[in-house]
């Protein structure tokens, strides 16, 4: 008997062990219970519940869903611990520094390039955003911030350019396009076109002569803009070098005697300066008569000179 009420007190003790050992696995750890034990921690905790309340409004001006309000303190929390520590405040100014990319300036500098053919890709401007930060060259070997500018210069100048002259220029293209289908009509591959209205039999200019033209230009619309008439009552003479990129193309294929229309598109004539009523971009007319060469003896078998003039 005495051994059995030993075994069944031994075995109650080993439950209670048990049951004492259970219990204080359970056990969760204390929380500290947050009170006001003074006048200075009152004041602190009314400043802060102040501060914190001003923000709301400035939270929901920043279009932060304030449902979140718990990830808002969680965000908050991290960054107040992180006073002096260089690492986590470095990090935490990432997350805001993103924030701020994200919201401002990307849209911006995307704005920037609207109605151009170039467009901002996000994942591109961050990889470049990141690797200027870190001096990684090897995408790109030269981190330059100017030459970012240049672009953005000349994009804007472009975009202005295309709203102010893109319907010229394009009436231009389809002018020519129209133009190259007519009869008689000799397209280069310059992209020059011209026409023959009378042939000459006599030499062809090269570079370095100076020659005798009678002119008269037009725009598509048939505004006449210019005429060698309106500068006097002899031919104008100059150097295939000195006018522009349609006309030297021309006058070194064309014998002396020669009259031909040209069809000049923009590129081989202002381009994108302006010229008097010449806008930007203009595709030109002009009728050229070739009257002579200086020195040289003219179909007529006379020696030629006339007047000079340059006309560039």
């Amino acid at each position: 008997m005495i051994i059995a009420l030993a075994l069944v007190a031994g075995a109650s003790l080993s439950i209670d062990a048990a049951k004492k050992k259970k219990v204080v696995k359970q056990q969760k750890p204390a929380v500290e219970v947050f009170s006001l034990k003074s006048v200075s921690d009152s004041i602190s905790y009314t400043a802060g519940m102040s501060v914190g309340s001003s923000v709301i409004p400035f939270l929901l001006q920043q279009k932060v869903d304030t449902a979140y309000m718990a990830d808002f303190v969680r965000g908050f929390q991290e960054a107040a611990k992180a006073e002096g520590d260089a690492r986590q405040k470095a990090y935490l100014m990432g997350i805001q520094i993103a924030n701020q990319v994200n919201e401002r300036v990307l849209p911006s500098v995307k704005h920037d390039f609207e109605g151009s053919s170039d467009s901002i890709e996000t994942a591109k401007f961050y990889r470049g955003f990141t690797d200027a930060l870190l001096k990684d060259t090897s995408v790109c070997k030269v981190l330059d911030a100017e030459s970012y500018y240049m672009v953005k210069t000349k994009v804007a100048k472009a975009v202005k350019e295309e709203k102010l002259y893109g319907a010229n220029r394009d009436a231009g293209k389809k002018f020519l396009t129209d133009n190259a289908k007519k009869d008689g009509v000799v397209t280069l591959p310059s992209g020059l076109q011209y026409k023959v209205l009378k042939q000459g039999k006599g030499a062809v200019p090269t570079l370095s002569d100076k020659v005798m033209v009678n002119y008269e230009g037009r725009l598509i619309d048939g505004t006449v803009f210019d005429a060698s008439k309106n500068h006097g009552d002899k031919p104008a003479e100059f150097r295939p070098t000195d006018v522009i990129k349609g006309w030297t193309e021309a006058l070194t294929m064309m014998p002396v005697g020669s009259k031909w229309q040209l069809y000049i598109p923009a590129e081989l004539a202002y381009g994108n300066r302006e010229a008097g009523q010449i806008k930007p971009y203009s595709t030109l007319i002009f009728d050229i008569e070739l009257v002579g060469i200086d020195g040289k003896t003219s179909t007529t078998g006379k020696n030629t000179k006339s007047q000079k003039k340059t006309k560039k």
